[in-house]
C-alpha cells in the first residue's frame, strides 16, 4: 500500500546509508462542577513566522521528500510537481474564503466554530468531533513511525542493543506532552528551529540536484500537467493535498498569537503557498536529477532508497548523516504540532461543557490547555501499551493512523468549505466583502474538496493501508462520528440548553 511505501522508503534509507514539572491539582467539588465556566484564555505570543513554521511542521517535510514524494513519482513520474501546484492553487482558493470567515468569526474554535457559524450548532459539533478524532489518530502515525525508524538506525548503523518498539514510542510521546504542556511559545521555539534546519536539507538536496542535471537524452528537467485519462491521478491527488493539513492552527491559535488580525491572514496564505511550492521544487528536483523519461522509472526501481542513493551522490555521506538525525527530530517536530491541534479541540469542547470542564482548564502560568494535553498524550500512551500487549508490529500502526486520521481531516475540511459557502450566501446583505470572496471562492473549493472527498471513499483501502472488514469499519466510523455530534446537540438543546448555546466557543 502506498503508506507503507513511505514508512518502507524512510526506513530502508536509514539502513542503507553508508556508515551510518507538574503543578498538583486539587480534587473538584461538586458546587466548582456546576459553577459558571470562568473566564479563561489561553496565552501565547507567536508571529507570523512562528505561526507559519507550527503549521509546515505538521507535514513533516523531510519525512515527506525522503518518503512520501518517491511513492508520487512512481506513480505520477514528471507530474508529480504539476500536481502539488494543482493542489496549491485548490488551497490558496480555500483560504480566500476561510480567512474571510475568519474576520466575520474571530472565534477561537477553528474549523467548529466555522461549521457551526455556517450550518449551526449540530453540525458543528458533528465537526468537532470529527476533528478531535481525526487529529488525534493522525498523530499516533508518529510514535511507531518514530520508534522503526530510530531502532532501525541504533540496531544497524550504531550496532547498538535492539531495544522493544514501545520505549521509542513511549519517550517521544513524554517528550511532546511535555512541550504542548508548557506554554505555546516554546512549542513554537522549538517547531521553528527544526523546520529551518529541515529546510536548509531540503534545499541543499534541490539545489545540487539541479546543478548536478540529467543525463543526456533523459529528457532534463521537463515536467507536465496530469492529464484526466492518468490512472493515478486521482489517488495523486488524494495523497498530496494530504500534505497541506494543519494550516488551520492559524485561526486555531488566535488567542495564543500577536495582532490576530494580521498576523493570520499572513500565516495562512504563506504557510499554504510556502508549502505548495517548497514540495513542488522537491519533486522537481528528483526530475531534474533522473530526467523527465526516467524519473519514474527510477522511482519504481528503488522507491525506498532513492534518496539516499541520490543525497549520497551529490552531497556525500557527511550531510547523509546530518540528515539522518533530522529525519528523526522531523516526525517528532510533526507529532508535536498535530498534538498542539488536537489538544485545542479537546480545550474548546471543555471550554463549551460538551466535554468534562476540566479540558477547558488553563495553566495558571503557562496559559496552556495543559490538561487536554495531558489527556492527548495519555491516550497516545495508553494506545502504545495494548499494542506492545497485543503484539501488533509497529510498522502496520502508522499507515493505518495515517490514512485513518487523514480521511477524518479531509472529511472535515469538506465540510467547512460548504459551511463557508452557507455562511456567506445567508448573510449577504450584512457584508461589503467582494462576491469573489464570500461566493465564488468558497463554491470552487467545496467543489474541488469534494471531488477530493470522493477519491478518498473510493480508495480508501489504499489511503489506510487495509481493506476488508476494517477499511469498511473506520470508513462507517468517521460518519458516525458527524452524526453522533448533530444527535447529542440535539439532546443539548433538550436537556441543557444553556450547554447547547454554547457551542461553536459563543460569546455569551
Amino acid at each position: 500500500m502506498h503508506n507503507n511505501a513511505v514508512l518502507n522508503a524512510v526506513v530502508a534509507f536509514l539502513v542503507w546509508k553508508p556508515g551510518i514539572y507538574h503543578e498538583e491539582e486539587t480534587s473538584m467539588t461538586a458546587s466548582e462542577i456546576t459553577a459558571p465556566v470562568p473566564a479563561q484564555r489561553l496565552e501565547g505570543n507567536m508571529g507570523v513566522g512562528e505561526l507559519a513554521m507550527s503549521v509546515l511542521a505538521f507535514s513533516a517535510p523531510l519525512t515527506t521528500v525522503a518518503g512520501f514524494i518517491p511513492v508520487l513519482l512512481m506513480f505520477g513520474g514528471n507530474t508529480g510537481p504539476a500536481i502539488y501546484i494543482v493542489s496549491t492553487l485548490l488551497l490558496i482558493v480555500f483560504s480566500v474564503g476561510f480567512i474571510t470567515m475568519g474576520r466575520r468569526v474571530p472565534n477561537p474554535g477553528g474549523f467548529y466554530a466555522f461549521v457551526t457559524a455556517g450550518l449551526g450548532r449540530a453540525a458543528g459539533l458533528g465537526g468537532a468531533f470529527i476533528a478531535t478524532f481525526g487529529y488525534a489518530v493522525i498523530g499516533f502515525f508518529a510514535p511507531p513511525f518514530f520508534a522503526v525508524t530510530i531502532q532501525s538506525y541504533v540496531t544497524h548503523d550504531l550496532g547498538g542493543p535492539n531495544i522493544p518498539w514501545y520505549c521509542y514510542a513511549l519517550a517521544i510521546t513524554a517528550v511532546t506532552t511535555a512541550l504542548a504542556y508548557h506554554r505555546i511559545d516554546l512549542s513554537a521555539r522549538v517547531l521553528s528551529v527544526v523546520m529551518v534546519l529541515e529546510a536548509i536539507c531540503v534545499v541543499v538536496f534541490d539545489v545540487a540536484s539541479f546543478l548536478h542535471g540529467a543525463p543526456t537524452g533523459s529528457g532534463g528537467a521537463s515536467i507536465r500537467l496530469p492529464s484526466v485519462n492518468d490512472s493515478n491521478i486521482g489517488l495523486a491527488l488524494l495523497f498530496v493535498v494530504g500534505n497541506f493539513f494543519g494550516f488551520e492552527a492559524t485561526v486555531i491559535y488566535r488567542e495564543e498569537v500577536k495582532d490576530p488580525e494580521a498576523t493570520i491572514p499572513r500565516a495562512t496564505y504563506i504557510s499554504v503557498a510556502s508549502i505548495g511550492l517548497f514540495y513542488a521544487i522537491a519533486a522537481w528536483a528528483y526530475v531534474a536529477y533522473f530526467g523527465a523519461h526516467h524519473v519514474q522509472s527510477a522511482a519504481t526501481a528503488n522507491n525506498a532508497g532513492i534518496f539516499g542513493v541520490v543525497l549520497t551522490a551529490l552531497v556525500g555521506k557527511i550531510f547523509v548523516d546530518i540528515v539522518t538525525v533530522l529525519l528523526m527530530t522531523s516526525i517528532l517536530a510533526s507529532m508535536l504540532s498535530i498534538q498542539n491541534v488536537a489538544t485545542r479541540y479537546l480545550y474548546s469542547l471543555g471550554t463549551d461543557r460538551i466535554l468534562p470542564r476540566v479540558f477547558g482548564r488553563v495553566h495558571p502560568r503557562h496559559g496552556s490547555p495543559y490538561l487536554a494535553a495531558s489527556f492527548i498524550g495519555g491516550l497516545w500512551t495508553v494506545a502504545i501499551m495494548l499494542f506492545a500487549i497485543a503484539g501488533t508490529p509497529p510498522d502496520s500502526l502508522y499507515p493505518k493512523a495515517s490514512g485513518i486520521g487523514t480521511f477524518a481531516v479531509l472529511l472535515l475540511l469538506f465540510i467547512t468549505s460548504i459551511a463557508v459557502f452557507a455562511y456567506f450566501r445567508s448573510n449577504r446583505s450584512g457584508t461589503s466583502v467582494s462576491p469573489w470572496k464570500t461566493m465564488v471562492a468558497p463554491l470552487l473549493s467545496a467543489a474541488g474538496l469534494g471531488l477530493v472527498t470522493y477519491l478518498a471513499v473510493v480508495n480508501y483501502s489504499d489511503l489506510i493501508g487495509a481493506g476488508g472488514v476494517l477499511g469498511v469499519v473506520f470508513l462507517i466510523l468517521t460518519f458516525v462520528l458527524f452524526l453522533a455530534g448533530i444527535l447529542v446537540a440535539h439532546v443539548l438543546r433538550v436537556k441543557r440548553p444553556e450547554v447547547y448555546q454554547r457551542i461553536g466557543r459563543q460569546e455569551l
